[in-house]
């Protein structure tokens, strides 16, 4: 790029983004400014304008900021192309093909989850997850899966209050206290999970698929009949043994995309 035509205001935006995009936890203006040797007011400029656009948050409390819900959503726009749909399908075939269950990939997009695959094993009923309906995230155990690796304060920025959670078959959380508590227990399994929440009569798990910077790209989730809803004994199924399938093929799919496998929980 010649001199002339650079724009150091674009360039100094992309690299305070990049910069966020990098740190798993929100930054001080004065440490952003100088971990990139750029003027403090222009920092703090810079950090107004994409306050207001969304791309960044403040949190007042610790006088820091993190990236923005549509940060995210501009990031995660490059999971609704094809290559992701075309890297993910072969991997949910052969998931599909061993446990005997449909499975399905989706992405975040804002508070809900959009479905960008979907496997169905063969003699299984059809599922509300078709390519292309949206579902709220926070009901589905592929969007519980993103929002946990999600860091908290985008949690929150999603979920600011009650009026923000949608309730399909009144259950699921209502309120940011009560979907922290849901957080905190996928993390701690390494996968999510929701029984009729989406669709009575049936269960998933889910779990996360990472991007390089360990943000959630996309959430793979398994499909079944809850329990007591089975028609016989050869439908019953394994959570524990799904979750692990499921665990392995998002990893592998994080490794397809460039990132990397977050560590197994400790038990």
């Amino acid at each position: 790029m010649s001199g002339s035509s650079r724009v150091p205001a674009a360039e100094q935006t992309l690299r305070i983004l990049t910069h966020l995009a990098r740190h798993a936890a929100p930054l001080p203006a004065a440490r952003i400014a100088g971990d990139l040797g750029l003027p403090r007011s222009t920092v703090y400029h810079l950090l107004g304008v994409l306050l207001e656009a969304g791309f960044v948050v403040h949190l007042p409390e610790e006088r820091r900021y993190g990236l923005g819900v549509t940060a995210f959503e501009v990031g995660s726009a490059y999971t609704h192309q094809d290559c992701l749909a075309r890297l993910a399908r072969p991997l949910l075939a052969r998931l599909v093909d061993s446990v005997g269950q449909s499975a399905h990939l989706a992405v975040l997009h804002g508070r809900e989850v959009l479905y960008v695959v979907e496997e169905c094993a063969k003699g299984r009923p059809s599922l509300v997850t078709d390519v292309g309906v949206r579902l709220p995230a926070h009901l589905t155990a592929s969007g519980r899966a993103m929002l946990a690796a999600l860091p908290p304060a985008q949690v929150r920025a999603l979920f600011p209050d009650r009026g923000a959670f949608v309730r399909r078959h009144g259950t699921g959380p209502d309120s940011p206290a009560a979907l922290r508590r849901l957080l905190v227990g996928v993390r701690a399994r390494g996968y999510a999970t929701e029984d009729g929440e989406v669709t009575p009569g049936f269960a998933s798990i889910g779990t996360a698929v990472l991007d390089h910077a360990g943000h959630p790209a996309a959430g793979l989730a398994i499909t079944y009949a809850s329990a007591g809803q089975a028609a016989d004994r050869h439908d019953q199924v394994d959570p524990a043994a799904l979750a692990e399938v499921a665990r392995r093929a998002a990893g592998e799919l994080t490794r397809r995309l460039g990132g990397q496998p977050p560590a197994r929980p400790s038990r």
